[in-house]
């Protein structure tokens, strides 16, 4: 019997390399849906749901993806609100890559060095990576996890959607310029840079002499980075007496990761693949 993944994208065009990762993670076939919503994802649900036996559900899962994490998550929500007794299949959320993304980098992190008990940093950490990479610090025990955004009332938002989530609290912060990204950094023990691609959210100097820093990761791939005196290609290097992680660093295990979430879907059908199981998948990984 065919894997069936039916790729629901709450953007208006399904992701690309979302669908790549789908046939190498061992889907038969990828049926794409783009701009889904709570409102209109109803008879999709229904027809995924309705149509093979119990025991062939298996075979059929749903990948929710987009750029908007929020978004995804209220599909996801929406999606298992139609679950019901054995009508139901497995179902991953992974809006921008968040999960995978962060769930590789935070693992590396934590293979590097302690993370509980110590005070992390996630710079423009508003976005869907930054907010699951908050959420995995915090549940690896960081003691005080700060998310940056330019605006506070977007850093004040993200920590409000995360506690409602997760139940964790996090410290919102504003942070609009290199100086006062450097003022909140001091003290901290761990960051995590996920702003938008070209822009550099701390120079080397800003970082280099810090006396506290131990962990540093970098999910920006476009020069510039969001760390300067760093390297995309930094696997657990050492810079100035700190552990430096960049995008393709970590890149590697990103994509085993979906791939390997993507192939547990066919694996039974009641699967919930959210932060919690993808980061237990990642540091079995990593």
């Amino acid at each position: 019997m065919k894997k069936l993944l039916f790729q629901f994208d709450t953007d208006p065009r399904p992701s690309a390399f979302d669908t790549v990762v789908a046939y190498d993670g061992g889907a038969d076939h990828v049926i794409c849906h783009g701009g889904l919503t709570p409102g209109n994802v109803g008879a999709l649900v229904e027809g995924i749901i309705f149509t093979r036996a119990p025991k062939d559900k298996k075979n059929t899962a749903i990948f929710i993806g987009g750029s908007n994490m929020a978004a995804g998550q209220a599909l996801l929500q929406a999606i298992t609100n139609q679950f019901f007794g054995n009508f139901r299949v497995s179902v991953m959320l992974d809006s921008n890559g968040s999960n995978t993304t962060a769930a590789a980098a935070v693992a590396k992190l934590a293979g590097s060095g302690a993370i509980t008990g110590k005070k992390a940093v996630v710079l423009a950490g508003t976005g869907p990576v930054g907010q699951r990479a908050a959420i995995l610090l915090a549940m690896e025990g960081a003691a005080e996890v700060i998310i940056t955004s330019r605006q506070l009332a977007q850093a004040e938002k993200a920590c409000i959607d995360m506690k409602a989530r997760f139940g964790i609290e996090m410290t919102p912060a504003a942070a609009a310029d290199i100086e006062t990204r450097t003022q909140i950094i001091e003290g901290a023990h761990i960051v995590f840079a996920t702003g938008a691609a070209g822009v550099e959210l701390l120079k080397e100097e800003h970082w280099r002499e810090s006396p506290t820093l131990e962990l540093i990761a970098d999910a920006n791939t476009t020069p510039p980075l969001g760390i300067g005196g760093m390297d995309v290609m930094d696997r657990g290097a050492l810079r100035h007496g700190k552990i430096t992680w960049g995008a393709l660093g970590f890149g590697n295990l990103k994509l085993a990761l979906q791939r390997a979430c993507i192939a547990r879907l066919f694996e039974q059908n009641d699967l919930i693949l959210d932060a919690e199981e993808v980061f237990k998948t990642a540091k079995e990984m990593a």
